[in-house]
């Protein structure tokens, strides 16, 4: 037992000591001190819960019986019998241990130890259902992620003073998309006790005007899973080449309705592996469970996109390019706030890029990277011919880097600010080639738009009357201007494998990191198991 454990302990019994005293102990009385000092002895344990019990005098919320204790008692067990919906690990939460246990408890103290055990059960269903059963940042430490716990006595306060169902109804997050998660998955689950989608396709790639087995095979799975109506072709015809496409868009892939190795790769993944990929995604909408701005900015770092979304829809969206997957580069999750851009950006290499890239080529030949201005720690521009670069480290070069304003700057012609620790911002490109790819993991972490202008329009729509003539006189200057937003904008970055549509339709994208991978091992071990659902 820990020293604060001790002293919670030791001021809880006190306390319940002295308002036991008042009066003279009859038999009845006998069993309240019985029922009192188990709970004060068992929540001493936990600072919160024996914080709970000492403010409402020991007195039992769950295992009396009146009937309001009697309605909480099955609100929460119905509710931990439903934990599986949302992806949660049951077993954690041990239901039936809990029935049984209070079947068994004969005496007032035997009842007192139970009441707490309740009581710890329903706050770890209770977090782990509104804001995640993980740590994120335990996870993967570029999961930076700000979660929203709630105060855990509040949790307890908040229940004797609510609709005991009406509670639990409240606490998963009500976004449209994780109820379409939640319907997803169930959907899935019984696809599974159905035996999924039926053979993978013998193939490594397929194309149109090829018949066969494998064909009839591909035809069969587009078929189960709803890209194809009923057909009984085995040749690799214009239905099925339209059907292939249909997966290619909602996977993410080139839509070029050629079944390819990357295509085939996707098509042949089973329904286990897409239904883990829900749990995750639930489990990360538990994470930011929270107000996200009426207005915000969604970046989807699998999808390649981002997007501006009002009031819950999306007025706004182009492609962009993350950072690649490689050292110190994949862009992190977070969210902050967007309050300013930058047009004719210059760009202030960063400290990494400087020592660990353009050092070494500075050390081999003086004059390389000579777009970039070498500077002094005022801001002052250096001559490169009076600098001895071999006699620098990475730790001792004492000089900063930047790029001033063009066209051919590593930022284009625009940035939005959202100053943050990990200097991850969005912003323009002169590389445009790189928005036609497939995957598109190329930067040091920056978020680069395919479509800067249009994105830097809508933001300036909320306090220009014409966004577009105000952005290019300012552009035509050709001068560095900084443009605050008079309505900051959240940001948040999110890593999302599957996500649904507006329509309701479910997407996958690839694991382009590898961090819902880790996140499914994670909630494994936490005890988060697949199920297959009948009927």
């Amino acid at each position: 037992m820990t020293v604060t454990i001790f002293r919670a302990w030791v001021f809880a019994l006190v306390a319940m000591a002295a308002a036991l005293t008042l009066s003279l102990p009859t038999a009845a009385t006998a069993q309240v001190t019985a029922f009192k000092q188990a709970v004060a002895e068992a929540a001493a344990r936990d600072a919160d819960i024996a914080a709970f019990y000492q403010a409402n005098g020991y007195k039992s919320i769950w295992t009396g019986k009146s009937g309001r204790e009697r309605q909480r008692r099955v609100a929460l067990f119905k509710a931990l019998s439903q934990s599986g919906n949302h992806g949660l690990p049951t077993a954690r939460y041990d239901a039936a241990g809990l029935q049984a246990k209070m079947k068994a408890a004969k005496t007032p103290r035997d009842r007192g130890q139970v009441e707490v055990e309740i009581s710890r059960t329903f706050l770890q269903f209770s977090r782990d259902l509104q804001t995640g059963v993980l740590v994120p940042s335990r996870v993967d430490r570029a999961i930076v992620r700000q979660v929203p716990y709630r105060d855990r006595t509040s949790y307890l306060v908040n229940f004797t003073k609510s609709s005991p169902s009406g509670f639990f109804k409240a606490l998963s997050p009500k976004t449209t998309e994780y109820n379409a998660l939640m319907k997803e998955k169930l959907r899935m689950e019984r696809l599974l006790a159905k035996g999924g989608w039926g053979q993978t396709v013998p193939a490594k790639s397929l194309k149109p005007g090829q018949s066969g087995d494998a064909v009839a095979i591909m035809r069969n799975r587009l078929i189960a899973m709803g890209f194809l109506k009923r057909t009984n072709t085995q040749t690799y015809d214009a239905n099925i080449q339209s059907a292939v496409q249909q997966f290619q868009l909602a996977h993410g892939l080139a839509a070029d309705g050629v079944a390819g190795p990357g295509t085939m790769t996707e098509l042949n993944k089973d329904v286990q592996t897409r239904l883990q990929s829900i749990i995750v995604a639930m489990e990360r909408e538990r994470w930011v469970n929270q107000e996200r701005g009426k207005r915000h900015v969604l970046v989807n770092i699998p999808d390649f996109s981002a997007k501006v979304v009002d009031n819950g829809k999306v007025t706004f969206q182009t492609r962009s390019v993350v950072g690649a997957n490689k050292d110190d580069r994949p862009t992190p999750e977070f969210s902050d706030v967007m309050e300013f851009m930058v047009i004719n950006p210059s760009w202030y290499v960063p400290r990494s890029i400087v020592t660990k890239e353009y050092l070494p080529a500075l050390k081999r030949n003086r004059n390389a990277v000579k777009h970039i201005e070498i500077t002094d720690s005022r801001g002052r521009k250096v001559n490169r011919g009076a600098v001895n670069f071999a006699q620098y480290t990475e730790k001792t070069f004492p000089f900063a880097m930047r790029q001033p304003p063009s066209k051919g700057n590593a930022l284009g012609l625009v940035k939005f600010m959202f100053p943050n620790v990990h200097n991850i911002y969005l912003h323009d490109t002169p590389a445009k080639n790189l928005f036609g790819r497939e995957v598109r993991a190329y930067s040091h972490g920056c978020v680069r738009l395919a479509d800067p202008f249009d994105f830097a329009y809508t933001l300036l729509a909320k306090q220009q009357s014409n966004p577009e003539q105000y952005f290019q006189s300012v552009l035509a200057t050709g001068k560095e201007t900084r443009v605050d937003l008079k309505s900051p904008v959240p940001v948040h970055i999110i890593y999302r494998t599957a996500f649904t549509t507006p329509k309701g339709h479910t997407q996958y994208r690839r694991d382009i990191y590898g961090r819902d991978a880790k996140v499914w091992r994670a909630l494994s071990n936490a005890g988060v198991a697949l199920r297959a659902v009948q009927g």
